[in-house]
């Protein structure tokens, strides 16, 4: 699947699962339900991947960890936050720079309507 078509599953299967939850729970919860939901589609997630720093030609483990990355083409940052600002939006864009990955979503379950809540973050510096 490219990623456009797994940002609509990913998407797909979060407004399920606001659907079915609500807001007001923690990431944590909804990161989990997540993959449990994606893992049953047969799509290949890894949680809390860590994601390295190279500086200066060295390979620093600096503790930046993507709550999930979907088939090693699109990273998904969970939140369950009042609203997004723009240091969430960084993040993101930090990650995808980082491993050279064109495509995220930041989406916050906080949101009474979770589209409200979803955002696509695209690394156009490939």
């Amino acid at each position: 699947m490219t990623e456009n078509e797994l940002s609509s599953v990913i998407i797909g299967e979060a407004i399920h699962l606001h659907k079915r939850l609500g807001p007001g729970l923690l990431e944590s919860v909804y990161e989990e339900c997540l993959y449990f939901r994606l893992i049953q589609r047969n799509v290949f997630v890894e949680r809390q991947k860590p994601i390295p720093l190279i500086f200066e030609d060295v390979k620093l483990e600096c503790g930046f960890r993507c709550d999930l990355l979907i088939e090693k083409k699109l990273i998904i940052e969970i939140k369950a936050v009042e609203s997004l600002n723009d240091i969430h939006l960084a993040q993101v864009l930090t990650y995808l720079k980082l491993t050279n990955i064109k495509l995220g979503l930041l989406i916050n379950f906080n949101t009474v309507i979770l589209k409200n809540g979803v955002r696509r973050v695209v690394n156009n510096l490939r």
